[in-house]
């Protein structure tokens, strides 16, 4: 009898051990869950602050998850109103009215950016007029046709201008307008006038976002009116679009789908929006950045 209450004990002993144990190593393992959520969460914020709207396959590439957990993300930042979810994405609350300024996307992509201003390069050539709009992909380039010879660049940005201003064998023509500093462009009623004048070869333009289904749009109206007027006076329209533009929208339509003949990316771009844009007979070009 001894022997067996002593068994017995012991059985209830390892019992209510093992279960402690399995308790603790669940309390663990929901904390680490805790922690490595608060840390993805976070890090997705910073991504849409830095573009003020990010396409939902670019959020789960850059925190190496699945776009499921990603969207369970989102609702949970939604819910905190920390930003706004939209279809294929996320903004910041009113981010697809969002601008970012030159300072803030100078450093968002800049190896995608490279890669893709060399590859657009490839569509000018000597005794050409083009048209290009501003933005830091366009800025990059344009440093790209400095050694073009009879070339013809009628621009708004002041960036742009600059970059050619040393240039023996290409003419810069300034639209003219108003200032808009944070974008260093010229805007409004003069700009557009100015490129209503005007009919080059091709216009390489970028914006805040660009799918299949609503085109490039863009956040502000001052700068959407140029866009439209910049793809207005070429003959064809390439749009400059990093992956971090591809899926993404932003609150006003600059230029539709149909109308895009040439879109230049990186290789990190949704390839299902990118099937989507070839579909409608857009031109894909996808660049590859090195990284080396």
């Amino acid at each position: 009898m001894h022997t067996a209450r002593v068994h017995e004990t012991a059985t209830r002993y390892a019992r209510t051990r093992d279960s402690r144990c399995t308790n603790a190593g669940l309390a663990v393992g929901g904390y680490r869950h805790r922690v490595f959520a608060a840390e993805r969460r976070q890090r997705i914020l910073e991504l849409v602050r830095s573009s003020g709207a990010v396409s939902l396959r670019e959020l789960a590439r850059q925190v190496e998850t699945s776009e499921v957990t990603v969207r369970r993300d989102l609702r949970a930042l939604a819910a905190q109103g920390l930003l706004d979810r939209h279809h294929g994405g996320a903004a910041l609350p009113g981010g697809l009215s969002h601008e970012p300024t030159y300072s803030e996307k100078a450093h968002v992509a800049s190896d995608a950016k490279a890669a893709i201003a060399a590859m657009a390069a490839n569509l000018v050539s000597d005794g050409d007029a083009i048209v290009v709009g501003a933005g830091t992909t366009t800025q990059a380039f344009a440093a790209r046709l400095t050694r073009h010879t009879e070339l013809t660049v009628v621009t708004n940005s002041l960036l742009v201008a600059t970059g050619l201003a040393g240039a023996r064998g290409v003419d810069v023509v300034m639209t003219g307008g108003t200032l808009r500093g944070s974008i260093h462009a010229l805007v409004g009623g003069t700009t557009e006038q100015a490129l209503s004048s005007i009919r080059g070869t091709r216009a390489f333009i970028s914006g805040n976002g660009l799918t299949a289904e609503r085109g490039l749009s863009t956040p502000n109206l001052t700068v959407a009116g140029v866009d439209r007027a910049l793809a207005g006076a070429a003959g064809e329209v390439v749009v400059l679009a990093d992956h971090t533009k591809i899926g993404a929208e932003a609150l006003l339509q600059t230029v539709a789908a149909e109308d895009i003949q040439h879109v230049v990316t990186d290789d990190a771009s949704d390839p299902d929006e990118l099937t989507a844009l070839r579909e409608l007979g857009i031109t894909v070009h996808v660049a590859t950045p090195d990284t080396k």
